[in-house]
């Protein structure tokens, strides 16, 4: 038996090779992932490590910054002095060092990166640990002089000699680049700004006498852990945070580990849809490649084999792919970690692909995947095979189920498909996000399932309404194509399967962001009432001089700033909800169009007040005049006084409860963040597109900062959201790339499969052309099967995720017709694109050594 499952694999091997490349493009992204993200862990562990002091001391902050609010904490420099003096102190000395700057070049064009990293300012303190090193020039000396990394200066042309401005918190000033550091490591892709260290406490964060750290070096042969307790002794252990070096490249690690979780969890999602649609094509593939062998499995019946034994000779040739395609694939995605590698590198990121790292974990993830795929996806037509009968040998009989009855998919996708939509429609009758979330996916999933169970018996209908037209419009050929793809309703609905999962996710993705973008365009026009809006491009902060020039521009009569602070909020009903709050300047109501359920926009910016989102409000117990303890960054604390509840959702990321007050509230508790963004209404007698066109001259030089109208404001939101579809469409391309392998491997076992009878066909008059006509037509009415298939599913799905989001106030329902149709249309370009090769070879096959095939 082994000798026979060895040569029938080899002699498939041609028709195994299409299934091998779906187990390739799995393992290749699960492997790769791994690859990828072990590699930047490494990386950035071993600069972590290698930079941080023996001991840091730093501010304590008691929240999280979700949102960012331009704030700079800081410790008194005079504390280095003070912790010098500890025993077990080597040297201490204090560090000075900020991330929302912006340099910019003697064009007026930033130099910052362009990729989303920070522009880190800091002062020039050299030792063994700094991960650059001066390799042109000379250090900073004096306030008018800085160096910049080497990385930076290359990609925008910046020499010794030129001219940068600094705009930081404090102010903007210019300096002289006198010299340039090359990274002695990985350059995490950021921008450094090199001053001398007085300038740079003075210049970054406005004060002489602050640090935003202090750097803490051990005597030789005292531990970590023993200067930090003796520090946190001397100083107050709950006064700062004491961080040894190891704890510090730990806290670095976990900042940057939402990034790589990123760009990890993506590449397994490209995964995850390459084996779900990789299972359907290797099924369809074991399934027709053994009822093209009934006669040789009854054979090997009739001759003693039992069922087990036909059974395992099947799995066996299962694992064999599985084992090849796993191969392959882990060598492929060592060559897709490295060109993610170069990719990174393109933007700014120096990481060495002789660094690459590949744990134990990547080669046992990557052949437990591909031979479990394959071996999970051969099982039930190995079961199939076991029941061949030995007297299928006398007989041209099939196990492909032709003919077969149907009930079992009936029952079964009949009380899955309950199920799933049992679980959507109470997702949309749901009052409860959380809630209402869990069900929407237990629907998806079990809807998914049963239209994948139930698919076959939707075949003969839904391909007699879609092929309809065939007959008229081509002929015969039109007819023998319907009756082709008819003829076996599993086999057209598993090869059809493999786009449904595809476009099924673009459909729903496509509705929910659809229906996103239109809930926001009407909540942008209902809400915002000011002619433009200033933001920085990336929403980071801008200093207060960005705001005073706007304010001196010709044609500008009234501002009103915002600007984000984290807190802590301790609820009526016993809930601590930590969040981010706004702050507003009293004329909010001329700029914005604030509905109110109570209270009014006064009360809520009054002199301790507070607005609350009315929903929020209702959940927690909390009514006007609730008087609510408040914390703030830094353990400052009040209570506020709840002077009216908003009819407006929350504003994103970091926003629960939609609360906000008076700007002159936060200044009192949360003194020194910056504005936000700043909204600008014209004086009388000034147009909007002369304000626009004094604005934008104002703030020339300042390139981080936009102007933007009711029309910007809406485009912005629409790329945030285009940012997410693009990734869907990402992955619909991968599984539409799957699904053409699929298709074409069907239609080519099916050409293998018909041999006799196209050999017939051609006999009595079948021109070659009419032949790939007919093939191309059955391809394409599969294709589009599953195009309606899916995007029927996804519609639903969209639809109950637009009603989940309603619970958020994106109330607003859209469907994308046309995204819709290009897609149908798309999917009969695929069909026909799938089936060149099969109709290349059926019409080249010999008549006469057709005729006589079995």
């Amino acid at each position: 038996m082994l000798k026979a499952t060895l040569r029938s694999f080899l002699a498939h091997k041609g028709r195994l090779l299409l299934s091998a490349l779906a187990v390739v493009l799995s393992v290749a992204f699960v492997s790769g992932s791994l690859i990828f993200s072990d590699t930047l862990s490494r990386t950035f562990d071993r600069l972590f490590a290698t930079t941080a002091p023996d001991v840091t001391v730093s501010p304590r902050e008691t929240l999280d910054e979700a949102v960012p609010s331009g704030r700079t904490a800081t410790v008194p420099a005079a504390l280095a002095d003070r912790v010098a003096l500890v025993d077990g102190v080597a040297a201490a000395r204090p560090d000075a060092e900020i991330e929302n700057i912006t340099v910019v070049d003697e064009k007026n064009e930033s130099v910052s990166p362009t990729t989303g990293a920070p522009t880190i300012g800091t002062d020039w303190n050299p030792d063994e640990r700094s991960p650059v090193e001066l390799t042109s020039g000379h250090a900073p000396r004096g306030a008018g002089q800085a160096m910049l990394d080497a990385e930076t200066a290359g990609r925008s042309d910046v020499r010794i000699g030129d001219t940068l401005t600094v705009i930081a918190p404090p102010g903007s000033f210019k300096v002289e680049v006198v010299g340039i550091a090359t990274f002695t490591t990985t350059n995490p892709g950021a921008a450094l700004l090199f001053l001398d260290p007085p300038t740079a406490q003075t210049k970054l964060l406005g004060d002489a006498r602050a640090a935003t750290s202090i750097s803490v070096d051990a005597e030789e042969g005292v531990s970590d852990a023993r200067v930090k307790q003796s520090v946190a002794a001397a100083l107050g252990a709950d006064t700062y945070e004491y961080r040894t070096a190891d704890e510090q490249a730990q806290s670095d690690v976990d900042e940057l580990g939402g990034f790589l979780d990123v760009i990890k969890y993506v590449m397994l999602g490209f995964a995850g849809i390459a084996v779900l649609v990789g299972v359907f094509l290797i099924v369809n593939t074991f399934s027709m490649l053994i009822a093209q062998r009934t006669r040789e499995l009854g054979l090997l019946r009739a001759l003693g084999a039992d069922r087990r034994q036909v059974r395992r000779s099947v799995l066996t040739e299962a694992m064999l792919l599985g084992l090849v395609g796993s191969t392959v694939g882990l060598a492929t995605g060592v060559g897709l970690a490295a060109g993610l590698i170069a990719l990174m590198n393109t933007l700014g990121m120096n990481i060495k692909s002789s660094e690459m790292v590949i744990g134990w974990g990547t080669p046992v993830a990557a052949y437990v995947v591909g031979v479990g795929v394959t071996f999970v996806a051969a099982y039930l037509p190995a079961r199939r095979a076991a029941g061949v009968s030995p007297m299928a040998a006398l007989a041209d009989a099939e196990v492909a189920g032709i003919g077969r009855p149907l009930k079992v998919r009936a029952i079964v996708g009949g009380g899955v498909g309950a199920a799933g939509a049992a679980a959507l429609t109470g997702c949309v009758v749901s009052s409860e996000t959380g809630s209402a979330a869990s069900l929407l996916v237990l629907g998806i999933v079990l809807t998914l399932l049963a239209t994948v169970i139930a698919g076959p018996l939707l075949v003969r209908p839904v391909i007699r309404v879609l092929g309809g037209a065939f007959p008229a419009l081509f002929g015969s050929i039109g007819r023998m194509s319907q009756r082709n793809a008819l003829r076996n309703p599993r086999r057209t609905g598993a090869t059809a399967a493999a786009l449904m999962v595809g476009l099924a996710l673009v459909g729903g993705m496509s509705v929910a962001s659809a229906s996103m973008t239109e809930s926001f365009d009407q909540q942008i026009d209902k809400t915002l009432g000011a002619d433009f809006v200033v933001q920085n491009a990336n929403f980071q902060p801008f200093p207060q001089e960005v705001t005073d020039e706007i304010r001196d521009t010709e044609g500008v009569g009234l501002v009103v700033r915002s600007r984000f602070t984290p807190v802590a909020v301790r609820l009526p009903d016993g809930d601590r909800v930590e969040t981010s709050a706004v702050g507003y300047d009293p004329q909010l109501d001329e700029v914005a169009n604030i509905s109110y359920t109570a209270g009014n926009t006064a009360a809520a910016l009054a002199d301790g007040g507070l607005a609350m989102n009315q929903d929020f409000a209702r959940d927690h117990g909390v009514r006007v005049g609730s008087r609510i303890p408040v914390e703030f960054q830094g353990g400052r604390t009040t209570e506020l006084t709840v002077g009216a509840l908003a009819d407006q959702q929350s504003e994103g990321f970091g926003m629960q409860g939609g609360l906000y007050f008076g700007l002159a509230t936060l200044e009192r508790f949360a003194p020194g963040g910056q504005d936000s963004a700043v909204y600008v209404n014209a004086s009388s007698g000034t147009s909007a597109g002369d304000l626009r066109a004094n604005l934008e001259r104002t703030l020339d030089p300042y390139p981080q900062v936009q102007v933007r109208d009711l029309d910007d404001y809406k485009e912005l939101v629409h790329d945030q959201i285009a940012v997410l579809l693009y990734l869907v469409y990402a992955l619909l391309g991968l599984a539409i790339v799957i699904a053409v392998l699929g298709v074409v491997n069907t239609l080519a076992l099916s050409v293998v499969e018909r041999t006799r009878e196209i050999g017939l066909l051609r006999a009595i008059g079948l021109a070659r052309r009419q032949l790939r006509r007919m093939i191309r037509l059955e391809s394409v009415v599969i294709a589009v099967f599953g195009a309606v298939l899916g995007l029927a599913l996804g519609l639903v799905w969209g639809v109950c995720t637009q009603q989940v989001l309603a619970l958020q106030g994106m109330d607003a329902l859209a469907i994308p017709w046309g995204t819709i149709v290009a897609v149908v249309v798309g999917s009969a370009v695929v069909g026909v694109v799938a089936a060149l090769l099969p109709a290349l070879r059926a019409s080249r096959m010999n008549v006469l050594a057709a005729i006589a095939h079995e």
